[in-house]
């Protein structure tokens, strides 16, 4: 049972760790009718979130001494979903925690990625002390593009 919930889970995490970049990338709106890859990449991300959360909780329930990871996942799906509610609408905070929120679960990917892969604090705090000034900055940056974008009401 443990090595099926496994496979799931680092099959989850190594498919999201390169859709996730992927729908970031994307462009953002449509090039034409039905060709809007962000989306679609981020419905993509977000049933990979799922499935990495899922199996994290699975994994948890059968090695209890693990129970924090459980919050970890239960985090990073939160976010993910926040991120995927509140995609950008007439206002630009909305735009804002759309990016902040899914970025802030892909740093959770990049988290766990670097943890499980080597030892350290550092890799446990590196992902966000790099991720979290490249969000704002991001951020920061669609905000002002949605707004030159939008006419003045």
């Amino acid at each position: 049972m443990r090595t099926a919930i496994l496979a799931v889970h680092i099959t989850c995490g190594a498919l999201g760790l390169i859709v996730g970049p992927l729908a970031m990338a994307a462009r953002k709106r449509p090039l034409r009718r039905g060709a809007h890859w962000h989306r679609r990449l981020g419905l993509a991300y977000q049933a990979m979130v799922a499935g990495l959360s899922v199996s994290a909780l699975g994994l948890v329930a059968l090695r209890p001494s693990l129970w924090w990871l459980g919050l970890v996942a239960v985090a990073t799906q939160a976010a993910a979903i926040v991120g995927w509610v509140t995609r950008p609408s007439a206002r630009p905070t909305m735009l804002s925690l759309h990016i902040g929120a899914m970025c802030g679960s892909y740093i959770s990917f990049v988290t766990a990625f670097l943890v499980v892969n080597a030892d350290g604090l550092v890799w446990w705090l590196l992902p966000t002390v790099v991720g979290s000034p490249l969000i704002a900055w991001t951020s920061r940056r669609a905000s002002l593009r949605y707004a030159a974008l939008r006419p003045a009401v």
